[in-house]
């Protein structure tokens, strides 16, 4: 039986959040510097977006570049800085065409300039799409991003814009990165690596972990179709009872 003939295309996971893991090694694989592995997965990407937008999942997000991938090599995040450049610049047209909208979270003003130009370009231009709506998680840090809304709030309390009593959840979630979409329901981790290393903590609470021994370079639409169907399968009692759910 094909994948696409086991979803159930009313229960789909609204939010798909997914860890990138594998390209440095998957290019070692291959007798390649890192960065080789780093272009490939761009085709993944693309793949992915396109098998989420077949399907009806509305948000899909990627930890494209956390705030500690700074400390690697030099020239390799030059490498990913220029790729990222030329990637967004490529795609454009291609999320025009398929009406997906670019977004992007994360400290982006230590992203160089000429990142962050085309980066803001590429969201402008795509920002009355009403397709997928692309978020990639650059210079990312959940602690920092968790951080930053407590003070957030602090100020708004200190300047008398919000009362200290009025503090819950909601208010927390509206001054975080992703205050703007819905929380993830799924997230997919590649490589085999079993951590979720700093990535969307106070967002996932409730989200179904998916791990795949599979290297990013490698991943495909088939395999974001598989990740759905184990989704599927699991039952989500939210702190109930399975009675309760059923």
């Amino acid at each position: 039986m094909d994948y696409l003939d086991q979803i159930d295309l009313s229960k789909l996971p609204q939010h798909v959040a997914i860890i990138m893991d594998g390209n440095g090694r998957w290019a070692k694989g291959k007798g390649k510097l890192r960065i080789f592995g780093h272009h490939n997965g761009v085709t993944s990407v693309r793949d992915v977006v396109e098998g989420a937008d077949k399907l009806g999942i509305k948000y899909i997000t990627l930890y494209t570049f956390s705030s500690e991938n700074w400390n690697r090599p030099k020239l390799e995040v030059m490498a990913i800085m220029e790729l990222m450049v030329s990637t967004i610049h490529k795609e454009v047209p291609g999320f025009m065409k398929n009406n997906i909208r670019l977004n992007a979270i994360g400290d982006l003003d230590m992203l160089p300039e000429k990142c962050l130009r085309e980066l803001n370009s590429a969201i402008e231009t795509t920002s009355g799409n009403t397709g997928v709506v692309l978020t990639l998680a650059l210079s990312y840090s959940s602690r920092r991003e968790i951080v930053r809304a407590a003070k957030n709030i602090a100020i708004k309390v200190k300047n008398g814009e919000l009362d200290i009593n009025d503090i819950n959840e909601e208010v927390f979630e509206q001054n975080l990165f992703t205050g703007d979409m819905p929380n993830p329901e799924l997230l997919i981790r590649t490589s085999g690596e079993y951590r979720i290393s700093n990535y969307l903590l106070w967002q996932i609470a409730y989200a179904e972990l998916y791990f795949t021994t599979k290297l990013w370079p490698d991943f495909r639409k088939e395999d974001l179709y598989e990740a759905v169907i184990d989704f599927q399968k699991r039952e989500r009692r939210f702190g109930l009872t399975s009675e309760q759910v059923n």
